[in-house]
């Protein structure tokens, strides 16, 4: 058998499609403020850089001067609403037989994303995917969040010694792979803006159900 791999995930826009959910939160949280309604096209573009960055966008694209206090109660709405409603996120095709697969193989598995910490973990309970994630990384749990490498080099580190893949499906994702030097797949049919092929990705894949062959046949070249 090959020598397992480190496998560290991004969440959003890689193993789940949560752009409606957060889309919805961010109207409520708003809403609740009195603000109007944020297009899904326009908080989809917002997402990736972690809870703070989404919502400073939100309120510049709503003409809401900065304000400190304010941006902190929002976020505090939205990790509330972020851990307890899944009606509208949905895993992506395959994504839980594929780690399945991946785990069985050997390969280490863990998380790492700008989603908060406890958000994440709501999410990979909510799907049953705990038991395959030892090591979860949130957008809180270090001083840094992506695309600074520390959050990536932390999940490696907690995984143990071993080569690595980091699977994401952004630019965030990309610049964080560069960053902590670590080979990228690509998943095609996330948040990206974009085109796939200017990332840098060492895979590209538009089907979760080809990774574990991809990874096979990457891994010799790692």
């Amino acid at each position: 058998m090959a020598e397992p791999l480190n496998l560290v995930f991004d969440l959003d826009g890689t193993l789940i499609d949560s752009a409606p959910q957060i889309h919805a939160a961010a109207n409520i949280v708003f809403g609740n403020k009195g603000f109007q309604p944020l297009s899904q096209e326009t908080v989809r573009g917002f997402v990736g850089n972690g809870l703070g960055v989404l919502v400073s966008r939100s309120m510049a694209h709503l003409g809401i001067e900065p304000d400190a206090a304010l941006q902190c109660d929002l976020m505090q709405n939205f990790a509330s609403i972020y851990e307890q409603a899944f009606d509208m996120t949905t895993l992506y095709p395959g994504v839980s037989t594929v780690l399945a697969t991946l785990s069985e193989a050997g390969h280490r598995l863990a998380i790492c994303t700008n989603k908060p910490l406890g958000a994440t973990r709501a999410v990979l309970r909510h799907f049953d995917l705990s038991p395959l994630f030892p090591v979860v990384i949130g957008g809180d749990s270090l001083p840094q969040s992506k695309p600074d490498p520390a959050p990536l080099h932390a999940a490696l580190k907690a995984l143990g010694p071993g080569r690595a893949l980091f699977i994401g499906d952004s630019e965030v994702d990309a610049e964080t792979a560069r960053a902590a030097e670590v080979p990228l797949a690509l998943y095609s049919g996330g948040y990206r803006k974009a085109a796939a092929e200017a990332l840098g990705a060492r895979i590209i894949f538009h089907d979760h159900a080809a990774l574990p062959r991809l990874i096979a046949r990457l891994a010799p070249a790692l």
